[in-house]
């Protein structure tokens, strides 16, 4: 592709485009290679409520479920069946972009069952199922970045796992995932696991940072409360960055580095804004950057393709400005603790009903595949 379009523009100052979103309409229809070759999309994540969306909608689905059901699959055995085939048909289709990159980008990241967010065992032993299913290179295993989910990085990566950290809300907690993946790292080494072949990155949360905050405010309602409005989120994440660049410079990154170990990279994940009176694209162009990615929902990636106005680099010159906009929350007493605590929490939880209602959905498809081969046998 030629830069000449908003999205070429921003791949062009070093953000890696992913999608958030993934079926298999979309894989079987050439839909995602079709965003790969015009719109710069290097990479797909998804989670329990894409799945949870995509099983819902089309006959997309049907054979898989009836042959399932013919098997005698249970509902966990055949969401795992399901959705790993999606991830690794996607993986193949990145292969390309994956083998240019040298791997960085291409990837297709599959999130381990969010009830096990506070397992660190269980994490790492599905962890591993999920990254001998797929069977793909490219492929990266979603892990929450919960207390336990540190413990499960660290095990991960150890070994030879490439991860995607999620629901990262607050800078402290960036700083231990980020520790979690260099004590990986330096396990893998040991274990004479080449460093090359992992990879990782860190999926900051963005809007919804501000859909917290700005409640916070409004329920405050001053006139300098009210002014604060949607700009945490944008602030956060360019902290966030800050905190990659300072990590990555010390001695003891800098040694893996030398040995072959690749950065873990920001991720600007929830990058859909929440508020229509926001910019469409508030959250991809305030946090363009070298060496991150940012994933969009569909309707955000055609928004920036549209009418996004790129520029050069918008974070590394903000961190005062950043830094004035949490210190002035805290002035107007909110906890930024609390908030990030709320939603890290929030966020396993909304997962966790996600996950329930993708169960119940593949249920009721098993449950009308049988029924429907016992009718046909009756004849």
């Amino acid at each position: 592709m030629t830069a000449t379009t908003p999205l070429a523009e921003l791949s062009a100052a070093g953000v890696s485009i992913w999608l958030d979103d993934l079926s298999r309409q979309r894989i079987a229809s050439g839909g995602l290679q079709d965003l790969i070759d015009t719109k710069n999309v290097v990479g797909v994540t998804t989670n329990p409520t894409i799945f949870a969306g995509a099983l819902s909608k089309g006959e997309a689905y049907v054979d898989q479920v009836a042959a399932l059901a013919a098997a005698g699959a249970t509902v966990q055995e055949a969401v795992f069946e399901i959705t790993t085939d999606d991830v690794t048909a996607a993986s193949d289709i990145f292969r390309p972009v994956y083998d240019r990159t040298n791997g960085v980008d291409g990837r297709v990241s599959i999130e381990v069952e969010p009830g096990l967010a506070h397992d660190a065992a269980g994490t790492v032993a599905q962890a591993q199922e999920l990254w001998a299913k797929v069977n793909r290179p490219n492929a990266m295993i979603k892990i929450p970045a919960t207390i336990e989910g540190l413990e499960a990085i660290t095990a991960t990566i150890a070994l030879g796992i490439s991860v995607n950290v999620t629901l990262i809300f607050s800078l402290q907690r960036h700083r231990e995932v980020i520790n979690a993946y260099l004590s990986g790292l330096e396990k893998a080494k040991a274990a004479g696991i080449n460093l090359r072949t992992i990879h990782s990155v860190a999926s900051f949360f963005v809007s919804r940072v501000d859909t917290e905050i700005n409640q916070r405010l409004e329920a405050i309602g001053t006139e300098t409360a009210i002014a604060l409005k949607s700009k945490a989120g944008v602030a956060n994440a360019q902290l966030a960055y800050e905190v990659f660049q300072q990590a990555f410079s010390t001695e003891r990154a800098l040694g893996l580095l030398a040995a072959g170990a690749n950065k873990q990279r920001p991720l600007w994940a929830s990058t859909g804004v929440k508020d229509a009176a926001l910019p469409d694209t508030l959250y991809v162009t305030n946090l363009v950057a070298p060496e991150v990615v940012n994933t969009m929902p569909e309707k955000t990636l055609d928004a920036t393709f549209d009418h996004g106005v790129i520029p050069a680099d918008s974070i590394t010159g903000a961190y005062d400005e950043a830094n004035a906009v949490l210190d002035a929350l805290a002035n107007e007493g909110v906890s930024y603790v609390d908030v990030t605590q709320v939603l890290e929490a929030e966020g396993v939880a909304k997962f966790i009903i996600s996950w329930n209602e993708l169960l119940d959905t593949v249920t009721v498809a098993l449950d009308a595949a049988k029924n429907s081969a016992e009718a046909t046998s009756a004849l």
